[in-house]
């Protein structure tokens, strides 16, 4: 039986053209965040399977790709549950494994750390436009700052990065889970509700405001939703709706949660290197259940929906230490993002040319030499330089070689190289 040569589903293999523009973002999301003081650290993508089913990772719990115990330790006739047979998972996102990182390596640390990390997460999903099963994930975080500075930072940088992509008119939209809580008891709701509440109202995009009151009036009370619903129709998606909401909802909402915000918002306006927006979105939820105050989300027209997001989990840290540490992260979507670049004809914006040599068929000893010593003094003055042996079609041989991007091509024959 002949061997499959498909990548397995919900995986792909990677071309030249896309891996030159992935390279290229990976350099440029380092020479950024690094400008911005993170560090780049990285963790094994494999983790303890309690830490991934921790009831820290929401729907992607469901979604881990489990490992089986190797060599003696797998004994699969006397298993009878799964934890005999199971012992560790690939991580299907980066924060766990920073939390377990940072909870292993504090004393070693900085305070606060601005962490980096960049790497392949793997979620057992359904594949679809922009979505795999194996992806890479960019992520910057930083642990031990309780202060909106840590919200602010993470923004600004994230955003510098997209606008030096050529990304324009994007938007952040920003929110504050205990905001979500404090409109949900206002209006009535129990606390043991607000989870099943806030993921109907997460469906708000698909929806729309009609579908959620459908949906929350089959399991709740016809006063409590549209007490609920109310404040969103009167609350506008931008500074003023979070002072509005800051009076609306005294004696449920903290003033200095709506402040903090506000805070975050006009800050970020006044500082921000790229064209983008950001604005309060009382509606955005997230689905992760570890985060506990701020949350925000990068939208983009072009791709009609969400490339990154994140949020302030300041209770996740302390499941490893005992000890609460305030911890915000901002994860792009890596994998969607060159996606648009590609589907766009993005360019690469370099200095440096690209030259190629054509060697003539039975190219002599001397002639090849001199082209080789060419080469080498041109790729010391930062040219790309590649030599390849003439072939027959030279004409179609140069048309590839153009679509690569390289910008002189030279045919070097026996009785001209000495010309060179």
């Amino acid at each position: 039986m002949a061997l499959k040569k498909k990548p397995v589903t919900g995986m792909k293999d990677i071309l030249p053209k896309e891996m030159e523009i992935r390279d290229y973002v990976i350099r440029l999301i380092k020479e950024t965040y690094g400008a911005f003081g993170f560090c780049s650290m990285e963790t094994p993508c494999v983790e303890h399977i309690e830490n991934l089913c921790s009831k820290q990772g929401g729907d992607n719990e469901k979604l881990i790709f489990k490992i089986l115990k190797r060599g003696e330790k797998l004994k699969i006739d006397t298993a009878k549950e799964e934890t005999d047979l199971v012992d560790g998972g690939l991580r299907y996102d980066l924060t766990v494994p920073l939390s377990r990182y940072y909870a292993n390596h504090a004393n070693e640390l900085p305070s606060p750390f601005k962490a980096l990390q960049m790497g392949n997460v793997w979620r057992a999903d359904r594949p679809q436009r922009g979505r795999f099963r194996q992806f890479m994930q960019c992520d910057i975080d930083i642990l031990g700052e309780p202060s909106n500075l840590a919200e602010i930072e993470l923004i600004l940088a994230t955003t510098s990065l997209l606008g030096k992509l050529d990304f324009h008119n994007f938007a952040i939209r920003i929110n504050d889970r205990r905001i979500l809580k404090a409109m949900a008891a206002y209006s009535g709701f129990e606390e043991t509700d607000y989870d099943s509440v806030f993921i109907t109202l997460d469906k708000m995009d698909k929806i729309g405001m009609e579908g959620v009151e459908e949906e929350l009036k089959a399991s709740y009370a016809e006063e409590k939703v549209d007490k609920y619903l109310a404040l969103f129709k009167e609350t506008s998606f931008d500074v003023e709706g979070v002072r509005y909401l800051k009076e609306k909802l005294e004696g449920f909402l903290d003033p200095d949660t709506a402040a903090g915000l506000e805070t975050i918002m006009d800050s970020v306006e006044h500082a921000k290197e790229a064209e983008f927006s950001i604005r309060f979105d009382p509606t955005l939820v997230r689905g992760m259940s570890y985060y506990t105050g701020t949350i925000f989300e990068i939208a983009m027209d072009e791709f009609g929906g969400s490339v990154g997001g994140g949020g302030r989990y300041d209770k996740m840290i302390g499941k490893f230490t005992g000890q609460d540490t305030p911890a915000c992260g901002f994860s792009i979507g890596f994998e969607r993002i060159v996606m648009l670049l590609l589907e766009r004809g993005y360019e690469i914006p370099t200095g440096r040319g690209k030259k190629a040599y054509l060697l003539e068929k039975g190219m002599h000893k001397e002639g090849l030499q001199k082209v080789l010593a060419l080469a080498k003094e041109e790729r010391a003055g930062g040219m790309q330089v590649t030599i390849l042996n003439m072939k027959k079609n030279k004409k179609f041989q140069k048309e590839q070689l153009m679509n690569e991007g390289y910008t002189e091509i030279v045919d070097c024959y026996c009785d001209s190289v000495d010309r060179l």
